[in-house]
C-alpha cells in the first residue's frame, strides 16, 4: 500500500482492510482513476472530435446502435459526415458559450475547478428517418466531445410547464433560514423534479472527513438515514475531486454494460480519454457493488461546494432504473448551484453574526486590558479564554509564561514550541483534533497531557505567542457502517457495504474539541493584534522606567559615595573635639560629662564604620568588574586569610566535601563574598556535642529558585548551573525574615549579640553576586513551635554568579 494512501486511510481503516481479507485491497478504491476508465453508459454514445480540423479521435464502441454508423468508420473522419457542418458549428458555440470567461476567474480559481458544458438538440438522418438527440458538449484539451442521449419524438422540451417547478423550488430554498432548512427544502424539491425513492442532503466534516445525512426524503417503507454518519472511506478523494469538478453525476442503472471506447488509448497521451467533465462517463465497480449492495438501483448526486471546496452532496437513489432528460439535470444543476450560493450566504450571515457578537465582547475586553497599569501585564482573569469560548488561555513572552482560565495541560507549553516553529508569525493555527494532527492516539494525548483542541498566533519568532486550548469533548455518533470496519461482506461480496439504521453502529469520537469557528478565528486574530500593540507599549514604557531607574540609582550610589565622604570629615572634628575634651579637662569633669563625652567618641566611631560601609557598599555600584577564570578551591583559600582567624577565635571548622570547580569572576570581589559569608557562618555554628563546631563550603548544580537560570551563557531555560554554597548548623533564619537580612543595616539579632556586626555583610554580599549577573538566596527551617527565633538547624546561603561555571571538580 502506497504512502500517499496509508496517509488518507486511518490506521484502524488499514487494520481493517488487513484483518478482513486478502482478496479486497480497500486502497485500490484511492488509487483507482475513475477519469480514465475508458468507458460509458450505455443507453448514450460519445464522440470525441479535434477542434481545429473537426476529425473523429474517440468514439464509444457502441455508435452502430445508437447513431447508426460503426465507430470503425468514424474515427479518423470528419464528424461533418456524422452531424453535417451546421450541426458541428453549433457544437462549437454550444461549448464555447458554457466556458467560463477568463475575466471571471481569479488567481486563486483552481485549475480543476467546475466543468463547463453546453446542451444542445441535434437530428441525425438514420435509414431514412430523423433520429433526436439531446447533445451534453465539452472540451478536453484540443478535443470538442459530444455525448448523444437518444430523446423521444413525443418529449420536446416545453419551458412553460418546466419552469414553475424551478422557480417554486427556488423561492421556496430562498425561504429557508439555516442550513439544515436549506437543505430540507431542497431534498424536497429534488425529489419533485426527478422522482427518485429517497433523496438525502449529506454533509462532509472537512475536506476528507467523513459525512453525516443533515436531511432527508423518503417513500414509504425505507428505513431512515437522518442523522447516520457514513465512513470518509465511501468516498475516495479522486472521486471527491470530481464532485468538485462535475455539479451533477447520473447513474441510470447500476447493473448497466459499460460500452468501451475505441481507441482504448489515445496515441498523443497513451492513456484513455479523460473523462472527468462527461456526463456518461462509466462508473467505478466498486462504487456500482457499494450502490447493489445497499439495494439501488438509479442515483444521481449533485455537488455543494462552498469556495470551490465540496462541502456536500444531494443524494438521490431509486429502486429502478431511471434515465433524467438533460433538462431536468441542468434543472438539478441549477438548483445546487443556487443551493451552494444560499448556504454560502447562510453562513456567511450567521458568521457575520457571531462575529459581531465576539467584536463587542472584544471590545469590552480591551477596554478593561487598557484601563489597567500600564505596568501590568494585562493578561490574568481579564476574560481573554471566555472570549472565544476557550478552557484556558497561555501569554507566552520571553521567560514569562501566563496562564489564565483553567489550569493549562502539562505538555502544552513543550506542543506550542513544537507548532509555532513551523508556523508563520500573527498567522492563525488552529486544530479541534490535536492527536490526530500529531497523529497519536486519543490515550497516547492524554498520556502526554496534551490538549484536543488548540488555537494559536505566534507574535515572533522568538518563540512569543498568543495561544487558546480546549479540552477533549467527546462525541457519541451513530455510524451507518462501523467506521473501523469499512470493508464488510454484502450481497456482492467483500466490499464497501453500509448499514441503515436496522444496524447503526454507535460509538464515540474520541480526541477533538469543540471546533473553532471562522468568526472565533477572525477575532482571535484582531485581539492578537490589540495585545501586540499594548504588549509593545509596555515594552517601551519598562524600558523607559529601566533606564529612569538605572540613572536614579546611579544618582543614589554617588549620592552615598558623596554622603559618606564629605560627613567623615565633621564626624572626625566631632570625635577628636570630644577625645581632646577628656584629655584636657577630664580632671574638672563630673562623672556624667565625662559618661557623656565617652558615649558621643563610641557613637562617632560607630557613624565613622557605617559610613566606611555605606561608602564600600556605593562603591561596588562603581567599580567594574575583572571578570576571569578562577579556581573556587584558591578564592576560598585566600578569604580564609582574613576569615580563618575569625573561624579560629569561634573555634570551627571548615569543611570542603570535594574538590570545588573553576568559575568565572572577578576575584577580589568573590574573595569579599566568601569572606563575609564565612564570617557570618562562624557566629552561628553550634556546638555539636563534641566540641567540634563547622562550617560547609560546596558547590552544586541547581536550577535557582523561579526555574530559571540568570545569563544565556549558563544554559538558560531553566536547566542546571552552578552555585555555591555557605552552610552552618546553627539556629538558622526563619523563612520571613530571609528578606530582610538581605538589606542594608538590616540586623537578625541586636547589635551586641552573635558577635557583632553592622549588618552589611549579606547586603554587600548580594549586591557582588548581582553586579555579576548570578542570584542569591536563602534557605533555613521555619520557626521552632516554642515560637524562638530560629528553627536550628543552620541555614544555608547560595549563590550564583551568571557565567559559563565549568562543573564541580572542573
Amino acid at each position: 500500500m502506497s504512502d500517499e494512501v496509508r496517509g488518507w486511510l486511518s490506521p484502524k481503516a488499514v487494520a481493517a482492510e488487513a484483518g478482513v481479507s486478502q482478496e479486497f485491497d480497500l486502497s485500490q478504491c484511492v488509487r483507482e482513476p475513475i477519469h480514465l476508465l475508458g468507458g460509458v453508459q450505455s443507453y448514450g454514445a460519445l464522440v470525441a472530435a479535434r477542434s481545429h480540423d473537426a476529425v473523429v479521435d474517440t468514439v464509444s464502441r457502441n455508435a452502430r446502435e445508437v447513431l447508426g454508423r460503426a465507430a470503425e468508420e468514424l474515427v479518423g473522419r470528419p464528424v461533418t459526415e456524422l452531424i453535417g457542418e451546421e450541426q458541428w458549428a453549433l457544437a462549437r458555440e454550444s461549448a464555447e458559450a458554457a466556458a467560463v470567461p477568463p475575466e471571471n476567474s481569479g488567481p486563486d480559481s483552481p485549475p480543476d475547478g467546475p466543468a463547463a458544458s453546453g446542451v444542445l438538440s441535434l437530428t441525425l438522418e438514420q435509414d431514412g428517418r430523423a433520429r433526436h438527440f439531446d447533445v451534453t458538449v465539452h472540451r478536453v484539451a484540443e478535443l470538442l466531445v459530444l455525448e448523444f442521449e437518444p430523446r423521444s419524438a413525443d418529449r420536446p422540451f416545453v419551458f412553460q410547464s418546466f419552469y414553475p417547478r424551478v422557480r417554486r423550488a427556488l423561492q421556496r430554498l430562498q425561504g429557508a433560514a439555516g442550513v439544515t432548512e436549506c437543505c430540507e427544502a431542497a431534498v424536497g424539491e429534488v425529489q419533485a423534479l426527478t422522482g427518485y425513492d429517497r433523496v438525502v442532503a449529506y454533509r462532509f466534516e472537512g475536506t476528507d472527513g467523513p459525512g453525516q445525512v443533515i436531511a432527508e426524503v423518503r417513500n414509504e417503507g425505507r428505513e431512515p438515514w437522518l442523522g447516520l454518519w457514513f465512513p470518509a472511506s465511501d468516498i475516495p478523494p479522486q472521486a471527491r475531486r470530481l464532485y468538485a469538478r462535475n455539479w451533477i453525476r447520473a447513474i441510470a442503472d447500476v447493473d448497466d454494460r459499460t460500452v468501451g471506447l475505441l481507441p482504448e488509448l489515445r496515441e498523443e497521451t497513451g492513456e484513455p480519454l479523460d473523462l472527468s467533465g462527461s456526463i456518461l462517463r462509466t462508473v467505478s465497480g466498486y462504487h456500482l457493488e457499494y450502490l447493489r449492495n445497499i439495494g439501488v438501483t438509479s442515483s444521481m448526486s449533485v455537488s455543494l461546494l462552498q469556495e470551490g471546496e465540496l462541502w456536500g452532496l444531494i443524494a438521490c437513489h431509486g429502486d429502478e432504473p431511471r434515465r433524467l432528460a438533460p433538462e431536468v439535470r441542468a434543472a438539478c444543476e441549477f438548483f445546487g448551484i443556487a443551493l451552494s450560493l444560499q448556504l454560502a450566504a447562510v453562513a456567511e450571515r450567521e458568521q457575520a453574526d457571531e462575529l459581531s457578537g465576539y467584536r463587542r465582547a472584544l471590545a469590552a475586553l480591551l477596554a478593561r486590558l487598557t484601563s489597567q497599569a500600564p505596568d501590568a501585564l494585562p493578561f490574568p482573569d481579564s476574560g481573554v479564554p471566555e472570549l472565544i469560548h476557550a478552557d484556558g488561555a497561555l501569554l507566552i513572552r520571553g521567560t514569562e509564561t501566563l496562564a489564565t482560565g483553567s489550569p493549562p495541560p502539562e505538555g502544552l507549553p513543550r506542543l506550542l514550541e513544537q507548532l509555532a516553529d513551523r508556523s508563520p508569525v500573527g498567522e492563525v493555527w488552529s486544530s479541534d483534533r490535536v492527536p490526530e494532527v500529531l497523529g497519536l492516539e486519543p490515550v497516547d494525548a492524554e498520556a502526554q497531557e496534551l490538549p484536543a483542541g488548540l488555537l494559536f498566533l505566534p507574535f515572533n519568532r522568538d518563540g512569543d505567542l498568543l495561544a487558546w486550548w480546549r479540552r477533549e469533548l467527546p462525541a457519541p455518533r451513530e455510524w451507518a457502517a462501523d467506521p473501523a470496519r469499512p470493508v464488510r461482506t454484502g450481497p456482492g461480496g467483500e466490499r464497501l457495504t453500509p448499514r441503515g439504521s436496522a444496524a447503526v453502529h454507535r460509538a464515540t469520537v474520541r480526541g477533538r474539541s469543540k471546533p473553532w469557528s471562522p468568526a472565533q478565528r477572525v477575532v482571535a486574530g484582531e485581539l492578537w493584534r490589540e495585545m501586540s500593540g499594548l504588549l509593545s507599549r509596555r515594552t517601551a514604557y519598562l524600558e523607559k522606567r529601566n533606564a529612569e531607574l538605572s540613572r536614579t540609582n546611579e544618582d543614589l550610589d554617588a549620592f552615598a559615595h558623596a554622603a559618606a565622604h564629605d560627613l567623615k570629615e565633621p564626624l572626625r572634628g566631632i570625635s577628636n573635639a570630644a577625645s581632646f575634651m577628656v584629655e584636657d579637662a577630664g580632671s574638672e569633669l563630673d562623672a556624667t560629662s565625662l559618661r557623656r563625652l565617652t558615649t558621643v567618641r563610641r557613637l562617632t566611631e560607630r557613624m565613622d564604620g557605617l559610613l566606611d560601609s555605606l561608602l564600600h557598599f556605593s562603591l561596588l555600584g562603581q567599580v567594574g568588574l575583572r571578570r576571569e577564570l578562577l579556581s573556587l578551591d584558591e578564592v576560598v583559600d585566600d578569604a580564609l586569610v582574613v576569615a580563618g582567624a575569625r573561624l579560629a577565635e569561634q573555634g570551627v571548622t571548615l569543611v570542603r566535601p570535594a574538590a570545588l570547580p573553576r568559575l568565572r569572576a572577578d576575584r577580589d570581589r568573590l574573595r569579599e563574598v566568601l569572606e563575609n559569608l564565612l564570617v557570618n557562618a562562624a557566629k552561628y555554628a553550634a556546638d555539636e556535642g563534641t566540641g567540634e563546631r563547622r562550617v560547609w563550603v560546596e558547590a552544586v548544580p541547581v536550577v535557582p529558585p523561579g526555574g530559571d537560570t540568570e545569563d544565556p551563557d549558563s544554559g538558560g531555560g531553566g536547566r542546571p548551573v552552578t552555585a555555591v554554597v555557605v552552610r552552618d548548623n546553627g539556629i538558622g533564619i526563619p523563612p520571613d525574615r530571609h528578606e530582610d537580612v538581605l538589606q542594608l543595616f538590616r540586623r537578625l539579632h541586636a547589635r551586641g549579640e552573635r558577635g557583632g556586626g553592622s549588618g552589611v555583610g549579606l547586603a554587600v554580599v548580594k549586591r557582588i553576586v548581582e553586579r555579576h549577573g548570578g542570584r542569591l538566596w536563602l534557605e533555613s527551617p521555619a520557626a521552632a513551635p516554642d515560637g524562638s527565633r530560629g528553627g536550628g538547624p543552620g541555614t544555608a546561603v547560595w549563590f550564583t554568579l551568571g557565567g559559563a561555571d565549568s562543573p564541580p571538580g572542573g
